[in-house]
């Protein structure tokens, strides 16, 4: 099969499409067709080997794993003896391993589940990691009800359309924080109000919020924690920190902080699981949730996609199609 590999750490253009044996599957293997993968920013991250941190895991001098690429859409073309869940056709999406390639194999227990009806494989390609990140944020570390005021700042990215979209589901109130060009973008897909942070600074307007999901941490955390009502969470899953530590300087001033202030600020990692796949099926086939799909590169384009999306500034999501 045709799959992207990198063998050092550094630019996109260390990337390259490589022929590679197919994944084997054991007993309760899924052996998938890819049909589209998504572009995340911890492909550039584990690209580049940034953080240095993560190279204690990734590999010191050079990736310990080729392949690169997490989130998948596609048909399932053959199963273990063992797997009663799905079987060959099936229209599928989840997580894997080095997603950017013509085939991945999952367990059946893991992070794979029916593709929601409705959407395409580039579409569904774009929810995975993304969405669930969102979803786990406002309501498992937020607890986010009805009622509540939500502030979602990078609200155009790949995590903040769906964020928006799932507090509006949750019966929140939902600004959004985004630049000029993506103003209708975010209003279009439920905000109630819409900053444009080229015109005004968000930690100015007075507002307060029960809820604030930050995934641009332009701002330090003693501004924001100033917008949180009493009993108000924030929770960011960015930050600065260089090259070095990257996130976790952010992460570890955030659990620093909740030692001594009433608000809550959780840290928590994204858990891929098939149980949030399809919850996030049940809330798009409702018509509740719709990704946003900015641009789509072939295969052969991975380093440009990635490039892209390391720039900083895509609307929604990038996807890959094989």
């Amino acid at each position: 099969m045709k799959a992207v590999r990198r063998h050092v750490y550094g630019a996109p253009e260390v990337i390259e499409l490589e022929e590679v044996p197919k994944p084997e599957i054991g007993d309760d293997g899924v052996l998938v067709r890819v049909r589209a993968a998504a572009v995340n920013p911890g492909d550039w991250h584990l690209l580049r080997g940034t953080p240095y941190v993560l190279r204690a895991v990734s590999g010191l001098s050079k990736p310990k794993v080729p392949g690169l690429g997490a989130d998948f859409a596609g048909v399932v073309e053959a199963v273990g003896k063992g797997v009663s869940r799905f079987q060959p056709g099936d229209e599928v999406y989840g997580c894997a391993p080095g997603s950017f390639a013509e085939y991945v194999a999952v367990p059946e227990g893991g992070p794979i589940a029916a593709k929601p009806a409705g959407l395409t494989f580039e579409q569904a390609a774009a929810v995975p990691t993304s969405a669930m990140t969102a979803l786990q944020a406002l309501r498992d570390k937020a607890g986010l009800e009805r009622g509540q005021k939500v502030l979602v700042n990078g609200a155009a990215g790949g995590i903040g359309t769906f964020a928006v979209q799932l507090a509006k589901a949750f019966g929140a109130e939902v600004t959004g924080v985004c630049g000029g060009a993506n103003v209708e973008l975010v209003r279009s897909i439920g905000a109630d109000h819409v900053i444009d942070y080229t015109k005004e600074d968000f930690t100015r307007t007075g507002r307060r919020y029960d809820v604030i999901l930050d995934n641009i941490a332009n701002r330090t955390v003693g501004e924001c924690r100033r917008l949180l009502t009493p009993a108000g969470a924030y929770l960011s899953n960015s930050g600065g920190g260089g090259r070095w530590v990257g996130v976790m300087g952010r992460v570890i001033r955030l659990n620093l902080t909740n030692l001594f202030v009433r608000h809550t600020l959780p840290t928590f990692v994204t858990r891929e699981n098939a149980a949030d796949l399809a919850a996030l099926r049940e809330l798009i086939e409702a018509g509740e949730v719709t990704p946003v799909v900015e641009r789509v590169f072939p295969l052969a384009a991975v380093s440009e996609a990635i490039a892209h999306v390391e720039r900083g500034h895509a609307k929604g999501k990038v996807v890959i199609v094989l």
